[in-house]
């Protein structure tokens, strides 16, 4: 049988790669492959389909039994709609000041959701219980939003990774003043590859109520998902996914992608490969006078300072974002794509730049 025709044409050179974002990347071999299994035919829509069905039980086999998942187009999807099934009207998340749900989703959680953050700074990104206990007051007091929700990500947005012990340690402080646990975890494949342990060690292990599953940073073309734990923390989550406009009619192709990352362990491969070149990077960053790695290095991204001049010389040879362009800081993320010539490629620009 001849291949189906197309008129599509490439607008890009497939051997470029940058370390901007790891959602630069395309899609995985078997990701792609995995599509083409679930295309063909009809199935039932917005969530009735073989595959979402078959998605639960791979979901139980890494979070355990109670564990449902819900498919949604993205991650800022998948965080919105967490967040509102665990707060009332007048909730409150309390989270790390550098968290993604602040300062990267254009104020989806206020502006969409109608939730309060009350933020904390934090040194590497990450909570712990006193950090909490900043914001983790007033809940009789009606001038203020009310703290219901922690919410921590795993990998943090500062590339640091919390231990099983300082999650279960949030989660008993958490839970002791009545509030729920939410993880974002659109980088918890790289946090677990980092840990070496399984993803249940630090979400229902621990006492985590419900997460929010990253599929694109890890290979997918599009998707996240929401996993309720505790379906006793939770309300309405069809209904919240809806109005939140993160129903796909068409969720097969959704969920098709996430099993075939989870089933088996292309999810922990490609994570492995991104944190890996991560360290790469890192260690032929060390040896370049003038430039300082600002966190521990321990998912796939590198924060480091350096010069402006230099970083905007470098950024015209290979793509990457300022974290804080005042200080000069940036960051640097590896991909489940990025190869060690690409890293070693850029580790030599680097040189030349700084040395000019």
């Amino acid at each position: 049988m001849n291949p189906p025709r197309t008129d599509a044409r490439r607008h890009h050179d497939p051997d470029v790669r940058g370390f901007a974002s790891d959602n630069y990347a395309g899609v995985h071999p078997e990701v792609l492959a995995a599509l083409a299994v679930a295309n063909g035919g009809h199935q039932v829509a917005y969530g009735e389909d073989a595959y979402t069905e078959n998605l639960q039980q791979v979901i139980r086999s890494h979070f355990g039994p109670t564990a449902e998942a819900f498919p949604v187009f993205n991650g800022t999807g998948a965080n919105v709609v967490a967040l509102q099934a665990v707060t009332d009207r007048w909730g409150a998340v309390i989270c790390a000041e550098s968290a993604h749900i602040n300062v990267d989703e254009g104020g989806a959680p206020e502006r969409v959701g109608g939730i309060k953050l009350l933020t904390v700074p934090t040194p590497d990104g990450k909570l712990t219980p006193e950090l909490i206990d900043r914001q983790a007051y007033g809940w009789e007091d009606e001038h203020r939003a009310m703290p219901q929700v922690v919410s921590i990500a795993q990998a943090t947005e500062l590339g640091t990774v919390y231990t099983p012990d300082e999650i279960r340690a949030i989660c008993e402080h958490a839970h002791a003043h009545g509030m729920k646990v939410h993880v974002d975890g659109s980088r918890l494949a790289n946090a677990a590859a980092t840990l070496d342990v399984p993803m249940r060690t630090f979400t229902n292990g621990v006492g985590v109520d419900l997460l929010s599953l990253g599929g694109t940073k890890n290979g997918a073309m599009f998707g996240e998902a929401v996993v309720v734990i505790d379906q006793d923390a939770v309300r309405h989550m069809k209904h919240l996914r809806k109005l939140s406009m993160q129903l796909a009619s068409k969720m097969r192709f959704v969920s098709v992608q996430l099993e075939a990352l989870l089933a088996r362990d292309l999810w922990l491969r490609n994570a492995r490969h991104a944190n890996e070149m991560a360290q790469r990077l890192a260690e032929g960053v060390r040896a370049v006078h003038g430039v300082e790695i600002l966190h521990e290095v321990q998912a796939n991204a590198v924060f480091a300072r350096l010069p402006h001049d230099v970083s905007e010389r470098l950024q015209k040879r290979f793509r990457f974002y300022f974290w804080d362009e005042a200080a000069g800081d940036v960051r640097w993320m590896c991909a489940y794509d990025t190869t060690e010539d690409d890293v070693d490629a850029f580790v030599a620009a680097l040189k030349e730049e700084m040395a000019r």
